[in-house]
């Protein structure tokens, strides 16, 4: 894709309010075009994350015009009270930059509700099984997932980690591919086997957990089947 939002859009008021339109319609077409043809990733992420970063922005002026500095807009003498209004500097222009925020936080809200849609109808037709006894310790293991516009089977192997910010702990799910295997498991053994295979040949996982993902969807790989199943995985690996 050509274009991409960024903060950067919605808070430089210098330029024309109706060239920035302009320019956040283009990419909401273009990620909605990406949408119809079932590519979720990077766009929906993106998506989320600039929403997220833009409300945080108008919270931000809501508290800044609160407690920021003020001036003495009015004295009424007979009641004995002074009234102040927000004082910010002139090359901050909070009303643009709140309007601008404003006109678009809809239109972006209704393009991830389409993005979600999409990921919510992948996620309901992804299945995934455990491949024989799941061990005790799930952190390291494997899965296997179909490419359904190549027709091979993809073997990979996951590490789950753990990271930490000021305020919140979270996992990530590491992947790397072992093999492809072409024709899927229309033409090899069962995940059973595969799995029997990978111990066989990578002896530092000699009880691995192991899990099969099947799905009839031929959706991309990369943009959406991929991700969707690592989110997936991820999930099941935390509950």
């Amino acid at each position: 894709m050509s274009r991409k939002l960024n903060l950067d859009v919605f808070t430089q008021v210098a330029d024309d309010f109706e060239k920035r339109q302009y320019y956040v319609l283009g990419n909401l077409k273009q990620v909605r075009q990406e949408f119809q043809h079932n590519r979720l990733y990077p766009h929906l992420a993106e998506l989320i994350q600039l929403q997220s970063n833009l409300q945080r922005i108008l919270d931000g002026f809501a508290s800044l015009e609160k407690n920021g500095p003020k001036k003495i807009k009015q004295i009424d003498l007979e009641r004995k009270k002074i009234e102040f209004e927000s004082v910010l500097p002139e090359q901050l222009d909070l009303n643009a930059v709140r309007e601008f925020i404003t006109w678009a936080q809809p239109l972006i809200t209704e393009a991830i509700e389409e993005g979600i849609n999409i990921y919510e109808f992948v996620d309901e037709n992804l299945n995934v099984d455990s491949v024989g006894i799941q061990p005790t310790y799930i952190d390291e293991g494997y899965f296997f997932l179909p490419n359904t516009e190549t027709g091979a089977l993809q073997l990979f192997r996951y590490e789950m980690s753990i990271f930490m910010n000021a305020d919140e702990r979270y996992r990530s799910l590491k992947t790397t591919l072992i093999k492809n295997l072409s024709g899927g498991l229309s033409v090899h053994q069962s995940p059973g086997s595969i799995k029997l295979d990978l111990i066989k040949e990578y002896r530092d996982l000699p009880n691995p957990a192991t899990y099969s993902f099947h799905t009839p969807l031929e959706f991309s790989f990369e943009s959406t089947l991929f991700p969707i199943a690592k989110r997936k995985l991820l999930k099941m690996l935390v509950s």
